[in-house]
């Protein structure tokens, strides 16, 4: 595999029961992502872009094919493994930011970190925060932000591990049209300074900021 490849999917399926009714939810995905890439993946809901997503991020384990991450086979791993892929690999953005409220900006920040054997630190943290634009407000709660605000925070979170994979579900989706604008240009900055971003959306504008779009239905890339 070349080393450029960071995730290579090889006959990805994914399938779950309900009672007697098993339901394929991924049909045989096939994808190569380029280290340092922007790519967006658009769907119907049902579609399977979230479960791919979820597979792609390690929260999720395929039922059968091959995924590799950084060169790395990673759909056999166990669920201890898969958490050590995920916090030195992957950062990851929400459409809800689920920050914690009773911690300040600058804990939720370093929540990462406690789960990391890198030092990271406050000053850091602060870097973080100063990259995004929210320095000054490092010891709000998330109720004393805007919308746009917290999906920031939600952002430093996801960099203060300093993953080389970010995977972003709908993070547009509670925003209005203004703040959506500003986190797509600071995610399409990170993605100019190296880091390779993988977008869940159904919006054709956000989708648009990426290079390359992929297109779901029915748990495949139709296009």
């Amino acid at each position: 595999m070349s080393e450029v490849r960071f995730c290579f999917l090889e006959d990805i399926k994914k399938t779950y029961r309900t009672g007697d009714i098993e339901v394929e939810v991924l049909k045989g995905i096939n994808l190569g992502i380029k280290r340092g890439e922007f790519v967006a993946i658009m769907g119907t809901s049902g579609s399977g872009k979230t479960t791919l997503l979820n597979i792609i991020g390690c929260l999720d384990k395929p039922s059968s094919g091959r995924y590799l991450l950084a060169g790395r086979e990673v759909s056999g791993l166990d669920d201890n493994e898969l958490s050590e892929v995920r916090n030195k690999h992957i950062g990851f953005i929400f459409q809800n930011f689920y920050l914690l409220p009773y911690a300040t900006v600058l804990e939720n920040v370093l929540l990462p970190a406690l789960y990391s054997d890198s030092m990271v630190n406050k000053t850091k943290a602060m870097d973080i925060l100063r990259l995004v634009g929210l320095s000054e407000r490092a010891r709000f709660k998330p109720n004393q932000l805007s919308g746009g605000q917290q999906q920031r925070v939600a952002i430093a979170r996801a960099l203060i591990n300093e993953p080389d994979l970010i995977l972003a579900d709908e993070p547009t989706g509670q925003l209005d049209s203004l703040t959506a604008k500003e986190i797509m240009e600071l995610l399409k900055e990170l993605n100019r300074k190296g880091k390779t971003i993988i977008l869940v959306t159904h919006d054709n504008n956000i989708a648009g900021y990426a290079e390359r779009i992929l297109h779901m239905k029915d748990g495949r890339i139709v296009s």
